[in-house]
């Protein structure tokens, strides 16, 4: 049965109905392209930095992983440098974007005693991309992926 969902609100300007309608597929290519784009500079920037400096960072903002600080910094690397990568192409896309959702909920955890506010390191930034993520998730790549291209997802 599942839930009933009422109609589309009237639009203001009528006219612009064609148009809203031929830009519904397009939505969801470009919020795919942003949060992918994003997920991948993020990434690329880790690799660039090196892991031994990626690590670092990790210990200065979560000592008490203590050891295993290294092996999740390739791990954060990995989910946000080839799961964005994917995300932007449409590529395994309900998989990166559920990786990306958990990494993100992981690192809200780690940030939520520093408030909300990202200027103060906050958890702000990555419950906004983990919210993403999620939606990316749920919905998959969308009309204009290599998902639906391939016919399969995963």
């Amino acid at each position: 049965m599942g839930i009933q969902y009422g109609e589309e609100p009237k639009l203001l300007i009528p006219g612009l109905r064609g148009f809203y309608d031929r830009m519904i597929p397009l939505s969801w290519l470009i919020t795919r392209i942003g949060v992918g784009w994003v997920l991948l500079v993020h990434g690329y920037g880790k690799v660039m930095r090196g892991m031994e400096a990626q690590t670092k960072s990790m210990m200065a903002t979560t000592p008490f992983f203590g050891d295993f600080n290294y092996p999740l910094s390739y791990f954060l690397t990995f989910v946000e440098g080839l799961g964005g990568l994917c995300i932007l192409l449409g590529l395994f896309t309900r998989f990166f974007g559920a990786a990306n959702a958990i990494e993100m909920a992981f690192l809200t955890w780690l940030y939520w005693t520093n408030g909300f506010s990202w200027l103060n390191r906050g958890y702000e930034y990555v419950l906004l991309w983990g919210f993403m993520c999620l939606a990316i998730a749920l919905r998959g790549g969308g009309p204009y992926s290599l998902d639906r291209l391939i016919g399969k997802e995963l």
